[in-house]
């Protein structure tokens, strides 16, 4: 049977996959940033494993982006609306 990680073992990319947030994140240190590139260079399926885990934490980050302020008066206009008479509804007898 083919191993489908090369020359690779499971436990190394197992390892390795650990370390993908905090190179992502810019946190880990260039010795292991370099181990982790050199691996990535031989290894498709760990390659595959940090460009979806790029795009999840794009669109994490996108996601997080605020929401656009709402206008100051909404609370009264709301609670204002609250106050008003229903009117009734349709074939309701008054």
């Amino acid at each position: 049977m083919t191993n489908p990680h090369h020359h690779h073992s499971l436990e190394r990319c197992r390892a390795l996959i650990a370390q993908l947030n905090d190179y992502l994140d810019g946190d880990l240190p260039a010795d292991l940033c370099a181990d982790l590139e050199a691996h990535l260079a031989g290894c498709p399926d760990c390659r595959v494993m940090l460009d979806t885990l790029g795009q999840i934490v794009q669109i994490v980050h996108a996601l997080d982006v605020a929401p656009p302020p709402l206008p100051a008066d909404l609370e009264a206009r709301l609670l204002a609306s609250l106050t008003l008479p229903c009117a009734p509804a349709q074939g309701e007898w008054i």
